[in-house]
């Protein structure tokens, strides 16, 4: 099975915020560029689903109007990590001492009171497991921590020990990658 992982499109929030759960809307022009080039590159068959984020919904959106009759179902497990009352704040402003606190047990320790990055990747498993089962291809319109999280789990990691196995480089802005998920009996 291939799984597309598809980053929704650029955020209108200013730059240096942390929005993980914040549902801000994206940029509707880039919106439009990124379900077209989406639209040209995938197969005619693809079972979708779609963070219930605004800026996922957007491009989710906008992608079944260049395919009608596209079915696409919200997955809640697909939404991006949630930073608790860090979000809306500038990351600056958050302040060393809480930053050191979460990277002092990153798999555990829930930012803001959110929720912690091993919740994160095992949220992405159950859903990866629940696509896995899917014939054909399977697109995610999603968010950047959801593909990292999901690169992690390719990696053969499961469970977390430390903030440096988080995968870094994201997927840009209304860009996606493509990967093989093998169904659930090859994982064992």
């Amino acid at each position: 099975m291939r799984l597309w992982l598809v980053r929704h499109a650029a955020p209108l929030v200013a730059a240096g915020t942390c929005y993980g759960r914040l549902d801000v809307p994206a940029d509707p022009g880039a919106t439009r560029a990124a379900a077209q080039a989406l639209h040209a590159a995938l197969p005619a068959s693809v079972h979708v689903r779609c963070s219930p984020a605004l800026r996922c919904r957007q491009l989710r959106d906008a992608l079944a109007a260049l395919r009608p009759g596209l079915a696409v179902h919200e997955d809640a497990r697909l939404h991006e990590m949630d930073f608790g009352a860090w979000e809306g704040q500038a990351w600056d402003a958050i302040g060393r001492a809480a930053m050191d606190g979460w990277l002092a047990d990153f798999a555990h320790h829930a930012p803001g009171g959110g929720e912690s990055a091993q919740q994160v990747l095992d949220r992405v498993r159950a859903c990866r497991d629940a696509a896995a089962t899917h014939a054909g291809d399977v697109l995610w319109i999603t968010h950047a921590g959801v593909i990292r999280a999901l690169r992690l789990l390719q990696s053969g990691i499961v469970t977390l020990a430390r903030a440096d196995q988080w995968p870094e480089g994201a997927v840009p802005f209304g860009g996606w990658e493509v990967v093989s998920v093998p169904g659930p009996a090859a994982r064992g």
